[in-house]
């Protein structure tokens, strides 16, 4: 079976950060994810960027559909391959 990545796109850091937590409480995960600062193209305000959750699922055990609940909770998404 090939690795999987989960990409959760989240509104803004305090999100991503709480996320991030909860992915680990929740779906007990091996590894902690990463988290990425995205700034939007042509912006330079720290305000204008978003928070990636970056979800690796080597054994691919994580639904994605429950994941874009959780995303969701933050008014976040899941990104499709």
């Amino acid at each position: 079976m090939s690795d999987v990545r989960h990409v959760l796109v989240l509104p803004d850091r305090d999100a991503a950060e709480e996320a991030v937590e909860a992915l680990g409480e929740r779906f007990g995960l091996p590894e902690e994810p990463e988290l990425v600062r995205d700034a939007l193209a042509g912006e330079d305000d720290a305000e204008d960027a978003q928070w990636l959750v970056v979800v690796e699922d080597a054994e691919g055990r994580l639904d994605p559909r429950v994941l874009d609940e959780f995303a969701a909770t933050w008014d976040g998404w899941r990104e499709e391959p």
